[in-house]
């Protein structure tokens, strides 16, 4: 069985991958469709343009907004990742045509 000093490198991308996978749940419960590994792969997507967003000042939460996400556990950063996965999933229907 690993030791948490085995498991410390690899610990962002399992906080990725259980953010991305809430947060393309949430996305799919929105706009419909999807399945596990497509709902975990959006919003893992979403992660990263969501993140984008906010790295460049293109998205700013409300602060009554951070109050509340800041509550939860990596509520904020699923809360961004969500509307990441949101907009990919809107672009993907825009080029897909649906």
């Amino acid at each position: 069985m690993p030791t948490m000093d085995q498991i410390q490198p690899y610990t962002p991308l399992i906080v990725m991958a259980v953010n991305g996978l809430i947060a393309g749940w949430l996305a799919g419960l929105l706009f419909g469709g999807g399945g596990l590994i497509r709902n975990m792969i959006v919003g893992i997507i979403g992660a990263f343009v969501g993140g984008t967003l906010v790295r460049y000042d293109l998205l700013q939460l409300p602060p009554a907004v951070t109050n509340v996400t800041n509550a939860v556990p990596y509520g904020t950063q699923i809360l961004i990742s969500t509307i990441g996965a949101a907009i990919v999933i809107i672009i993907a229907r825009f080029l897909g045509g649906r």
